[in-house]
């Protein structure tokens, strides 16, 4: 017996599991990975770094977070399967050490107008039921109090079978809380008739104006043509009544056009279908512009905006109906919530209580719930998608984060960093693609990517200690301690931009004069008003170009050469040299690979398998026909000029017998932006954040504009990168344009040669400037939270 006991009292032996503390990749290849192999330690906080486009994210995300992602879809039955998103296996060789990987990135969040803060999270949820249990007077159940869920009404005859079957009489009631008017939209449109067609002209003539609706070809078209409800050789405005009303307004009704079943349907609901019920912020420009000319957004006068029903706003606690709840700032409604006392719900009152607070801790506490997720930053999306986790109690998960700390003031990247390492601390391993410094240095280990960008990237120039990298000789631990000085002397403005009494959001009657002709910087704590005041209060009519955060919509198809509208000058220089069409050097177009429709791969469906994606054997990836390929331009074909860098086609088109100056202007705003390494081929859907930002800049710096508005132009740049940012700034204002850039990068700070600080909190706490002036002012007289972080920025 003594014995036994003395045998239970050592120390059990390590087991095998013990062993596995590194997740191992080994040879990995996507993107423009060079067979990486790295070693990170699990259960610590690993910060990813190197300049943009080095393959940070093809490690993070596109390998380790997919196959981790993929391996546990595999998990559930082929049935389960058909319903997700399938994923391919990484190009790579070995991966050990798994863990369940969450990735919490900046994708923007459903741009649908009914998808709100609210919605998005938990909260929403929980307060309708909260309202429907302690809600007076009582108007149904949780759904009563959404504005998702419509009223229905309904009565008739059912079949009851109970024996001998029995015909009874039935009614069926279900209240919903939404406005039957806005359809719970929170805004009503007014459609301008005159924008969407020529009523001089038959629609046999092309009447429509909207876009893409113009080929007589268009099924579209074809529906309203060969309906039979109106005349398609009569002009529009001779339309009878009844014609005017089924063109306008018909019902859903089947109709055989040449031989094929489609529906006819109303221009006005056909139109409010697909394109109306879309978020206008997610629509592509042009289609933009068309909403904006034709529709007027006006709030809906029976839930003034609120999205709500007449009962769901009467039912109230305390005197605060839910609508009144979701419009209040986060911070208040957490305070509002610790104060109800109702034993009945205590479990849900805690439950809404954490989650408030979560919003509270993270920096979003300026938000409201009702607020629609589609206007949310990226860097709030991402803040937004972090809040489901902070209370989480799942261990030793793998979490993703691509630059958490965009979008945030100096002062709230010391808050994201605390939880950050809670999150670690709780015993989960932590992966952060980042640049900022502040937060690279809380990292218990560092891989850096590099030691270019594109195809001089996709290599491991260090791993280890953030003092390894600082002393380690790569590009990131040479830039590490750099620190921009303050300007000895700035510009002179040459005028000034008048803003006043601008109340967008939580600005209070702000008045401020924005110098032109100068670098300015509009900086403040996450949620102090700055976009409200860039964005939402310059007067409109004086030749702005904003340049926000919006991602860029695109196909795999599409690229950097035809965003940039480049493919069309180098297609008429070589139909203009082999005497052919444009036409068919595009690969979307009549020069098209006809055995893969111009995509350089085909793909085959294999179900709930992933789809295999493997290269056209005809075109061997090349996208055109053998025969558009036998026409050269200076010695290339068109799928060689693809494939060169923006450097290289610089080169190219600048001189000798390919020279041609349109081409070459845009490549050098490409080159000017810091985008020399990227192929022109190279689908926009493999570009970094960083990268898609800097070519919207390169796009927009061809347009005549005298006042151009950047929104962070420093997301995703890395440290060595911000200083070819400034030069680039410099140049701009130095051409007689006027740069006015929302940042919170001291470096950029610093460079300005003017100041306006809001705050100095955020939301009702903010909205007001709180210090104009040069930069050099405001580190001495550090009255402000930016002030202060500047001043130990820069040394002062």
């Amino acid at each position: 017996m003594s014995k036994a006991t003395r045998a239970n009292t050592q120390s059990p032996a390590p087991r095998g599991g013990d062993r596995h503390d590194l997740i191992r990749v080994h040879g990995a290849r996507v993107n423009n990975l060079k067979d990486v192999s790295v070693e990170i330690p699990k259960r610590r906080l690993t910060v990813f770094t190197g300049v943009s486009g080095s393959g940070k994210s093809s490690l993070v995300f596109d390998t380790i977070a997919a196959e981790s992602q993929r391996l546990i879809n595999e998990t559930y039955s082929a049935f389960v399967q058909g319903f997700m998103p399938t994923l391919a296996r990484p190009e790579v060789d070995v991966l050990e050490g798994l863990t369940t990987a969450i990735v919490v990135d900046q994708q923007r969040m459903g741009a649908d107008p009914r998808s709100t803060v609210g919605t998005a999270t938990d909260a929403g949820a929980m307060l309708r039921i909260l309202f429907s249990r302690l809600g007076e007077p009582h108007i149904g159940p949780p759904g009563a109090y959404a504005f998702n869920v419509p009223s229905v009404r309904a009565s008739g005859a059912i079949t009851v079978e109970r024996g001998a079957k029995t015909t009874v009489k039935a009614t069926f009631n279900r209240t919903g809380g939404m406005c039957a008017r806005c359809e719970g939209r929170g805004s009503v449109t007014d459609i301008d008739l005159t924008q969407l067609y020529d009523d001089s002209k038959s629609l046999a003539e092309g009447a429509f104006t909207i876009p893409g609706w113009k080929s007589d070809s268009q099924w579209t078209v074809q529906v309203y043509a060969q309906s039979g409800f109106v005349d398609p050789d009569k002009p529009i405005s001779r339309y009878t009544k009844k014609e005017m009303r089924d063109f306008l307004y018909g019902e859903p009704v089947k109709v055989k056009v040449n031989g094929v079943n489609l529906t006819y349907e109303g221009l006005i609901p056909k139109l409010q279908k697909s394109i109306l019920s879309k978020d206008k912020e997610a629509m592509q420009p042009h289609i933009r512009a068309f909403v904006e000319r034709a529709v007027t957004f006006t709030t809906c006068p029976e839930c003034d905006g609120t999205r709500l029903s007449e009962g769901a706003r009467s039912s109230k606690i305390e005197g605060i109906s839910i609508a009144d709840a979701c419009a209040m700032q986060i911070s208040d409604l957490a305070a509002w919530v610790r104060g109800l006392d109702a034993p009945s719900v205590a479990p849900l009152l805690d439950a809404l209580r954490q989650t408030l607070d979560s919003f509270v801790e993270i920096g979003l506490g300026y938000l409201s719930l009702d607020r629609p997720s589609g206007t949310l930053s990226g860097g709030e999306a991402q803040r937004v998608k972090m809040i489901r986790h902070l209370g989480s109690s799942l261990t030793d998960v793998t979490y993703v984060f691509d630059e958490p700390t965009i979008g945030l003031h100096p002062h709230d990247i010391q808050r994201m960093n605390a939880l950050l390492l809670r999150l670690r601390d709780k015993g989960n391993t932590v992966l952060v693609v980042e640049h900022k410094p502040e937060t690279i240095a809380i990292a218990d280990h560092v891989v850096d990517l590099g030691p270019g960008a594109g195809t001089g990237g996709g290599t491991i120039c260090f791993e280890g200690t953030v003092e390894g990298l600082r002393t380690g000789g790569t590009i990131t631990g040479r830039h590490f301690g750099d620190r921009a000085a303050v300007k000895d002397t700035v510009r002179e403005p040459t005028g000034t931009l008048e803003i006043r009494g601008a109340t967008a959001n939580n600005l209070r009657e702000v008045d401020v004069d924005v110098p032109l002709g100068v670098l300015t910087v509009v900086t403040g704590v996450a949620g102090s008003g700055k976009s409200s005041l860039v964005h939402g209060s310059i007067p409109a009519g004086e030749g702005v170009v904003s340049i926000d955060q919006g991602a860029i919509r695109g196909s795999r198809r599409s690229n950097p050469a035809t965003y940039t509208g480049l493919l069309d000058p180098i297609r008429k220089a070589f139909a203009k040299a082999n005497g052919v069409k444009p036409a068919l050097f595009s690969a979307n177009s009549e020069g098209a690979c006809p055995g893969c429709n111009g995509a350089g791969v085909v793909y085959t469906d294999l179900a709930m398998m992933a789809a295999v994606a493997t290269t056209c054997e005809e075109c061997e990836g090349k996208r055109f026909q053998a025969a558009v390929l036998e026409y050269r331009l200076g010695g290339r074909d068109i799928s060689e000029v693809l494939a060169m860098s923006v450097t290289e086609a610089e080169e190219f088109f600048g001189a000798g017998e390919a020279a041609t100056p349109a081409a070459h202007r845009i490549l050098g705003r490409l080159a000017d932006v810091g985008l020399g390494y990227l192929s022109l081929g190279q689908p926009l859907t493999t570009l970094s954040g960083g990268e898609r930002q800097r070519l919207k800049l390169a796009t927009h710096m061809a347009e005549k504009s005298g006042v151009y508005v950047l929104d962070e132009p420093t997301a995703g740049l890395h440290l060595a990168d911000v200083e070819q940012l400034l030069h680039l700034l410099d140049r701009l204002v130095d051409s007689g344009k006027s740069v006015i850039v929302v940042e919170h990068h001291q470096a950029v700070m610093a460079h300005a040669d003017w100041i306006i600080d809001l705050g100095p909190g955020a939301g009702h706490d903010g909205g007001r400037v709180v210090f104009e002036g040069t930069p050099a002012e405001l580190v001495a007289g550090r009255a402000t939270l930016t002030g202060e972080h500047l001043a130990e920025y820069v040394g002062a």
